[in-house]
C-alpha cells in the first residue's frame, strides 16, 4: 500500500464494514452493548443495565462498566482499519450505575502516530459521569480490511 493513502480516507472507505465488526464481536454481543457510533479515532456504545450485571450492593458491576470502555476503546483505535491492540487502561470509577439504567460510553482519540496511539474514554448514565478511562494502544503493521487496492487508480466511468 501506498504510504500516501490517508487512514482517514481508509476510514471513510471502510466505516460500514469497520462498524460491522465490532457490532458483531462476540463479547460485546453477549453482554448486550450495543455499538452506536465509529468516527476516524472514536466510537460510542451503550448498554442497558441488566440485573444479572449488578455486584452485591445492587449496582452496575465494575466489570460491565470496564468491558463497555474497552469495547469502545477497541473500536476507536481499530477505527483506521489498521490491527490495534490494548497495551495498558486506567479506570477512575466515580459514580455507581444504577440497575435498569442505560450506560453510554464515548471513546476519543487524543493523539496517533505511527505505532501508538491515546484515548480518552467517559462512560456516563442519565448525564452522571460514571467512570472515566485513559487507554494507549499499540498499532500493528496490518490492516484487517483490504487496502491493497486502493492505491490503485479509480476507474473512470463511461
Amino acid at each position: 500500500m501506498d504510504q500516501k493513502i490517508s487512514e482517514d480516507r481508509i476510514h471513510q472507505t471502510f466505516k460500514k464494514e469497520i462498524f460491522e465488526i465490532f457490532e458483531n464481536e462476540p463479547y460485546a454481543k453477549f453482554l448486550g452493548i450495543k455499538l452506536t457510533d465509529i468516527g476516524a479515532g472514536s466510537a460510542a456504545a451503550e448498554v442497558d443495565v441488566q440485573p444479572h450485571m449488578l455486584n452485591s450492593h445492587g449496582t452496575a458491576h465494575g466489570a460491565v462498566i470496564f468491558a463497555l470502555a474497552d469495547f469502545v476503546f477497541a473500536a476507536a483505535c481499530n477505527s483506521y482499519g489498521k490491527t490495534s491492540v490494548g497495551l495498558s487502561t486506567t479506570v477512575n470509577f466515580m459514580a455507581a450505575g444504577k440497575a435498569g439504567s442505560k450506560l453510554k460510553a464515548v471513546a476519543v482519540e487524543e493523539k496517533k502516530n505511527y505505532r501508538t496511539s491515546w484515548y480518552n474514554i467517559r462512560v456516563e448514565s442519565e448525564g452522571e459521569l460514571i467512570a472515566s478511562m485513559e487507554a494507549l494502544a499499540y498499532r500493528k503493521n496490518n490492516y484487517f480490511v483490504p487496502v491493497e487496492d486502493m492505491d490503485k487508480p479509480i476507474p473512470e466511468s463511461f
